[in-house]
């Protein structure tokens, strides 16, 4: 049963502060075995803005929902309009520290795995390998009527031409791609259908209030299970579907090592958690382990 998202969580005990030691972290992964799960505090210093915590997009706009956009073409529409502006945004970020920082502790072998509940393919484009989209991808999309996918690109090619002129100025871009617009803006823009079957598209990712897939999910508790410690890396752990490997890995009793700058969910689950910008906390953790990070990026 799909119900309404979590959006906000406000810790019910006290919870430990956060430190400012990395060496729990950097003993994990120098003895391998981590499994990386990132949430959208990774990417921030990309320009895409976290849900939570300070200047949170949360603080001025609830995320579409999987039940609003199947059941309101109107809905559809406003979403749409606001999607193809912030995917513009999204077409120009570029991975930062963070994410290279992980890619070369994968290129080292000492990570089993990476689970992102990000929808913005950064991880990728840094050069991690096998990397699991918890979420989904901004960069697909799907027909709910025929189940075909196709690039976001070509989805914006259509969507330019049909709406021609254009040009609205969001107040901000959200973390699932979602430009801020009034009505105004939205004006009469116009959404398209499927090519192959005149349809409804979708981008091919999970929204609040929609179920994760069961195979992903699954394939994850595989990857928790084989791995030797959990690293979470910027993810307040408010909504279930990154929580529930949390109190997975603590169950089985492997070391939960958080590095997020306000407390989260998950913290009394966690051996540590690390208060600090994860750029500097993942490229100081690289130094002491001698790797070098790759200061370019992946195009």
């Amino acid at each position: 049963m799909r119900t309404r998202p979590t959006l906000n969580w406000t810790p019910t005990e006290d919870l430990p502060p956060g430190t400012t030691d990395l060496e729990p972290v950097a003993d994990a992964l120098g003895r391998g075995g981590v499994l990386v799960l990132s949430g959208a505090g990774i990417s921030t210093e990309s320009g895409i803005p976290a849900y939570r915590g300070e200047g949170g997009s949360l603080s001025r706009h609830t995320p579409m929902t999987y039940q609003d956009f199947t059941g309101s073409a109107r809905a559809r529409r406003r979403y749409w309009a606001r999607s193809h502006l912030g995917w513009r945004t999204f077409g120009g970020a570029r991975p930062n520290a963070g994410h290279r920082a992980v890619a070369a502790f994968g290129s080292r072998g000492l990570l089993s795995g990476v689970i992102t509940q990000n929808v913005d393919g950064l991880h990728q484009a840094a050069g991690s390998e096998g990397v699991v989209e918890l979420h989904g991808s901004l960069d697909r999309v799907v027909c709910l009527s025929c189940g075909a996918f196709s690039p976001r690109r070509e989805l914006a090619e259509r969507l330019e031409e049909a709406n021609a002129g254009f040009e609205p100025v969001a107040a901000g871009v959200n973390p699932d791609g979602d430009a801020d617009l009034t009505e105004e803006q939205v004006g009469d823009f116009r959404a398209v259908p499927c090519s192959d079957c005149g349809g409804v598209l979708k981008p091919d990712v999970v929204f609040f209030g929609e179920a994760v897939p069961p195979e992903r999910v699954e394939h994850c508790r595989e990857l928790v299970r084989g791995a030797a410690a959990l690293l979470v890396l910027g993810s307040s752990l408010t909504v279930m579907s990154g929580l529930r490997f949390v109190r997975q890995a603590a169950r089985a009793g492997k070391p939960v090592l958080i590095v997020n700058r306000d407390p989260t969910r998950g913290d009394p689950h966690a051996l540590t958690r690390v208060a600090l910008p994860l750029g500097t906390a993942l490229t100081t953790v690289a130094d002491r382990l001698d790797i070098p990070v790759d200061g370019g990026c992946a195009a």
